[in-house]
């Protein structure tokens, strides 16, 4: 009490340091969050990719995805003879487009993806997400 009044309490001011601290922190934060985004959900490229449907199979210990690779033929001979092939491994999101993709097998297929930075375990081994597929005829 001063004078007979009561003094009221004032609340201590933040030192310098911890506001920084606290900057600090919140950026970290944003740009850590930033990197996780861009590193496993910003789309790097789509396109498309023809071959033979050669192996799909629903796969893993924790968290099961559907996992499948193309033959990509790269030369052939005059009585349509493959050479030289080469694999397009890629994961499927849906279990629709995978059994559409599980009738296909020994077929050509065309697929549509989405390539990712990198890979989550619940979204499959590869970075090439699968998201169409057509049938070649």
């Amino acid at each position: 009490m001063e004078n007979g009044k009561p003094v009221a309490l004032q609340p201590k001011k933040a030192s310098g340091f911890i506001k920084f601290i606290r900057w600090l922190t919140l950026i970290a934060i944003v740009v850590l969050a930033f990197i996780f985004w861009w590193k496993y959900y910003y789309t790097y490229s789509n396109g498309v990719q023809g071959g033979k449907m050669q192996k799909i199979s629903y796969k893993g210990n924790v968290f099961k995805t559907w996992e499948g690779y193309l033959l990509i033929s790269l030369s052939t001979t005059d009585n349509n003879i493959t050479l030289t092939s080469k694999e397009f491994p890629f994961s499927v999101a849906s279990d629709s487009i995978a059994h559409v993709l599980e009738n296909c097998e020994g077929k050509r297929v065309k697929v549509r993806y989405n390539q990712k930075n990198g890979t989550l375990p619940w979204r499959g081994d590869t970075q090439y997400i699968v998201y169409e597929v057509t049938v070649d005829q």
